[in-house]
């Protein structure tokens, strides 16, 4: 079961950024804003190159820092040291984060796919992520659109709780997936199997029949991304919780 406090609080998406005010996605400086709201902050995990999980959402460095090339190719030194665009630091690991965060607020951490097919060639992101999580006392959930990583998570830390992200899956969204495996995906068919306890679902595609049945059964329903409070009051319909930006959830 979720525990109680990621109900209460909205999440900020990769932190509560804004580059006009100088925090970038998944900054220290968004931490900050976020705690200072009291919001609970969603974050998102890379794999430096020397194996440290990084909180960075994309694979590559180029919409949000002035380099370029894929995270993986870099040292978690190396990607300390590259300036977040609209900010004044660079991308932190997971270590640094947790330290800073210190249990103020709850965190959605998303662990991003490392197979580039959402298959089963997983594993080491998940492992250094938990190993980490899991001497962190702070309110903690782990999530992925990649099931065999949240698999993964089960087998390394059991006892934090877990989620799948989800969503309807379109194929133009996924150009690297087979549409095969997408179809499935959007039945969310393993949520059992990795043991579960809420999805993360696209907010447009909340009244999918595989969320209601979820919903029926107990799961908790948080949605991503809700940009606006009129999206926020209908989401809220379906949906437990909320991940937001761009606006004061």
């Amino acid at each position: 079961m979720i525990p109680k406090v990621f109900l209460e609080t909205p999440f900020a998406h990769r932190t509560l950024h804004d580059v006009a005010d100088g925090r970038p996605e998944n900054s220290i400086a968004g931490v900050k804003a976020a705690i200072a709201h009291g919001y609970g902050i969603e974050i998102d995990l890379q794999m430096s190159k020397d194996g440290i999980p990084m909180v960075f959402h994309d694979y590559s460095l180029e919409r949000l820092t002035d380099e370029t090339g894929a995270v993986a190719q870099f040292t978690a030194a190396e990607l300390g040291a590259i300036t977040l665009k609209g900010g004044n630091e660079g991308i932190p690991t997971l270590e640094a984060f947790l330290r800073f965060v210190d249990g103020r607020v709850p965190m959605l951490v998303e662990i991003k796919d490392q197979d580039g097919a959402l298959g089963p060639n997983v594993g080491p992101l998940s492992q250094a992520s938990c190993a980490l999580l899991k001497e962190y006392s702070g309110p903690k959930a782990l999530m992925s659109f990649n099931p065999h990583a949240i698999a993964k998570c089960a087998e390394f830390a059991p006892e934090i709780p877990r989620g799948l992200v989800t969503g309807a899956f379109i194929p133009e969204e996924w150009a690297m997936v087979p549409m095969a495996r997408l179809g499935e995906l959007a039945e969310i068919p393993d949520y059992d199997r990795v043991g579960a306890c809420f999805i993360s679902h696209n907010v447009k595609y909340l009244n999918d029949a595989p969320v209601k049945d979820l919903k029926d059964r107990g799961a908790a329903i948080f949605c991503w991304t809700v940009r606006s409070p009129e999206v926020e009051k209908q989401a809220r319909l379906v949906a437990d919780n909320i991940t937001f930006e761009g606006y004061l959830a």
